[in-house]
């Protein structure tokens, strides 16, 4: 079930992925993450014509969260567009969160585990 609150960063992740950097794919993503003591922060997905040196929109965020001084553990939950990529569903579960809520491929809207998303993961 995803509370009001989650629901509220959604929107805010569907409100940022208009300002992605896609002109190849044409797939605006955006995300928001919301830390334990209650800041947000967004990043959208940003392409590049060497495909590999793209960014995913979870990892802009994550990273933007770390710059503002965020590590693992204090940061609640991510909320994302589009279902995360392998990649990022590591750094997901690497940085501790709680939840993750995004939509799915028929577009439902969906709270699950980083540990749901990616099981059997490893951890240095």
């Amino acid at each position: 079930m995803t509370s009001d609150a989650d629901r509220e960063l959604y929107e805010r992740a569907v409100a940022v992925a208009a300002r992605a950097y896609a002109p190849y794919s044409k797939f605006h993503v955006g995300a928001a993450i919301r830390a334990r003591d209650g800041r947000v922060f967004e990043g959208v997905n940003v392409e590049n014509a060497a495909y590999p040196l793209g960014v995913c929109a979870e990892k802009s965020a994550l990273t933007t969260a770390v710059t503002e001084g965020c590590g693992p553990g204090q940061i609640e939950v991510l909320a994302v567009t589009a279902s995360p990529c392998g990649g990022c569903r590591q750094w997901l579960v690497e940085f501790g969160l709680d939840r993750v809520v995004y939509a799915s491929a028929n577009g439902d809207v969906r709270t699950v585990t980083p540990d749901e998303l990616l099981p059997d993961t490893f951890e240095l």
